[in-house]
């Protein structure tokens, strides 16, 4: 599990002494399909690498930070612990996002969401094309690289839609609680797409998972 608390007021990952000295360290979650079993919306070799290599980088660089988070808090060196607080959000928002992308998609996904959610969306914007023009333009417009969200807002009962730079964890920097991500990292789709990230947006709707995203909407609601 991950040992990081968060505010609105602040993005910054705090993990206390007490979890650190106890955790198990983070691993690298299996695929719920094969690598082939997006194509032809996203192809093997892409998912291999992104799986394989740029997610488990993610988790090997998240265990060495925490532990010399571990180590820093032992010796009570603040200056230390402040200086791993980027190495900690960037892997571990690598880390939480991926794990959550992964399940957001599926080789029997596709079509439009049903029952709670997609009255949801229908309530907060209009239509499901409306939303997905929505989130597609926000995931479209990131400059360099980052992830597109569809979160939920707790406090006000609602979805919202939102983009993050680089691998900035959207509840931990934004307070949403993330439903479904799309990740728009050039490493995602340019072995396929080249540098025309409209058309990876474009297809990457017919492997959606709308039964992960409705679960994780149903949970977030109780």
């Amino acid at each position: 599990y991950f040992c990081f608390f968060s505010s609105r007021s602040s993005a910054k990952l705090v993990a206390p002494l007490g979890c650190l000295a106890s955790r198990q360290k983070h691993t690298l979650p299996d695929l719920p399909y094969d690598y082939g079993a997006l194509e032809p919306h996203i192809n093997a070799e892409i998912m291999q690498l992104h799986h394989s290599k740029h997610h488990a980088t993610y988790v090997n660089n998240l265990n060495v930070a925490e532990e010399k988070y571990k180590e820093a808090l032992a010796k009570g060196d603040v200056t230390a612990q402040v200086s791993l607080q980027p190495a900690l959000k960037f892997n571990g928002g690598g880390h939480i996002n991926h794990t959550i992308f992964w399940t957001n998609l599926s080789p029997n996904g596709g079509g439009e969401p049903k029952g709670e959610l997609m009255e949801a969306i229908k309530c907060d914007f209009g239509s499901f094309a409306n939303f997905k023009e929505k989130l597609t333009a926000v995931s479209v417009g990131v400059q360099g690289s980052g992830w597109g969200w569809l979160g939920y807002n707790k406090e006000q009962g609602r979805l919202q839609i939102a983009a993050c730079a680089n691998q900035d964890p959207l509840q931990g920097t934004t307070g949403l609680i993330p439903l479904l991500g799309i990740d728009v990292w050039e490493h995602a789709y340019y072995l396929q797409y080249k540098n025309v990230r409209p058309d990876y947006l474009k297809a990457i709707w017919n492997v959606i998972n709308w039964e992960n995203v409705s679960s994780r909407y149903a949970t977030c609601k109780k």
